[in-house]
């Protein structure tokens, strides 16, 4: 089929029959239900970004392996300027939402598995590669998303999988039959999942032999029998309830996370890419987590430019637009995300091709990359804080100011500039509040500490990538230090 639309989207999600609970209770309708609905359709903008000539080079691709034009979303990086294409569209795309727009993890998933499988195939003799192939292509040929689920609960982190008190904690084979496989298990902080057609499952982290049950990966619907979802609760949802828009603070769109449950989920031979290969699980983990930094230096940079734009104006609302300690505050908020952004596509520029064809990022620089957004994010959101003032946290809500006695009296004391109407200056307020505090924190700040790893987990690949053994070797040439 053609490139659907985001329309299309939204009533392709509608036919499936996912079950998602939220505050103790089955949604009957997650496309239309008012907290859940702005995470919908932030995932609908990646459909009509692809439908806009302008952004055709960035948002869509020609498929090698169907000969059409594809969602750069489902595509497989071909060279290092798909890689730079990507992060670019991530980037216009946190700048038309100001969210996540929840795709990214299983666009970098497939890219992962689609070289991981390759090699495993050629160690293994398995043909994990061929199954991958059709599952891409059909996905591809429908134009569906995507989601990838790669965290385990973990329960206790000193153990590994296979000692934990309850097996579950990490997501397992517990059957094997001749034309499938058994799991059960759960994924955490899943985003996006409850607008996602389909699922790639990963291991979370590099498995032993002993732990070679847990070493396993595989895609299903996501309304399979035996899968469902509880809605996480982020701070604020509940406005979304409440009639209004100003409250919100992002009127149309945001983002939502869920735990994944499998409850003895069976998965088709088809659509198994890896079952009890523990040695080739650092490499899917390695290689996914790779793409998912390079991700942030896109999608964080786009929010951060509605938030640093948030700043200004409300800066300007409050009249304090000429003084001096807001001007540098400013430039220090575009320095901090343009070094961010700089580092995107410095990894995509320095990408290579892996045994099977598609390319990788550079690591190091991509895990650089992942390490500054755990950083810069907070002290660009602590500036917009500052900038914005005391009424970000202090303001009365929207029904107050639509009353009939108070509303005049909010509207008099809340004024800034007396040509700015109030209603303006308390939506920029509201914005940068939902981007610090509320639940656009979830998808800026939260996201850039903890998504794809937390910081330790960057430190601990810059350290295995940072090659000191040949640094000291350009130091002992220049010194002519012979071993």
């Amino acid at each position: 089929m053609a490139l659907m639309t985001g329309d299309e989207y939204v009533e392709s999600i509608r036919k499936l029959k996912l079950k998602v609970y939220m505050f103790g209770e089955l949604v009957d309708t997650p496309v239309d239900n008012p907290i859940l609905r702005p995470s919908l359709n932030s995932v609908k903008a990646t459909y009509d970004l692809a439908q806009d000539p302008q952004y055709q080079d960035v948002a869509t691709a020609i498929s090698p392996y169907t000969g059409e034009r594809i969602n750069r979303f489902l595509n497989i990086h071909q060279s290092p300027q798909d890689l730079v294409n990507k992060v670019r569209m991530q980037r216009i795309l946190g700048q038309q939402t100001a969210s996540c727009f929840q795709r990214c993890v299983g666009m970098d998933a497939i890219n992962a598995v689609f070289s991981t499988t390759f090699e495993t195939d050629q160690a293994h003799g398995t043909n994990y590669h061929e199954r991958f192939l059709k599952y891409l292509k059909y996905c591809q040929e429908n134009d569906l998303v995507m989601d990838g689920a790669m965290t385990d609960p973990k329960g206790d982190r000193g153990l590994s999988p296979s000692k934990q008190a309850d097996p579950d904690l990490f997501l397992h084979v517990v059957e094997r039959r001749p034309d499938g496989i058994v799991v059960r298990g759960a994924k955490a902080h899943q985003t996006g999942c409850v607008n996602s057609h389909e699922v790639i499952v990963m291991p979370t982290q590099t498995m032993t032999e002993a732990d070679k049950d847990w070493a396993v990966c595989f895609s299903c619907p996501m309304d399979v029998e035996g899968l469902y979802m509880i809605m996480g609760r982020q701070s604020c949802d509940t406005r979304k309830l409440e009639g209004g828009t100003l409250d919100v603070g992002n009127p149309d769109f945001g983002g939502m996370e869920a735990l994944m449950v499998w409850d003895d989920v069976f998965i088709p031979n088809e659509n198994v890419y890896m079952d009890g290969e523990w040695d080739f699980s650092g490499m899917l983990v390695e290689r996914f987590a790779g793409y998912h930094r390079q991700s942030y230096g896109g999608c964080k940079t786009g929010v951060a430019d509605c938030l640093i734009g948030a700043a200004a104006l409300a800066a300007d609302y409050n009249g304090a637009q000429k003084a001096s300690h807001v001007k540098d505050k400013l430039i220090e908020m575009v320095h901090l995300n343009e070094t961010l952004w700089a580092c995107g596509l410095a990894c995509s520029y320095e990408g290579k091709p892996t045994a099977a064809g598609n390319y990788l990022v550079d690591l190091l620089l991509a895990n650089i990359c992942k390490q500054n957004v755990t950083r810069f994010p907070y002290e660009i959101c602590r500036l917009a804080a500052d900038i914005a003032g005391g009424m970000l946290v202090t303001a009365p809500s929207e029904k107050d100011f639509r009353d009939p006695k108070l509303g005049p009296i909010v509207d008099k004391y809340f004024r800034g500039v007396a040509s700015v109407p109030t209603e303006n200056r308390l939506k920029v307020m509201r914005f940068v509040e939902n981007m610090v505090h509320g639940t656009g924190s979830v998808a800026y700040m939260t996201e850039s500490m903890h998504g794809a790893g937390s910081p330790q987990a960057q430190r601990i690949m810059i350290s295995r990538q940072a090659d000191l053994n040949a640094k000291k070797a350009l130091v002992k040439k220049i010194l002519h230090i012979a071993d």
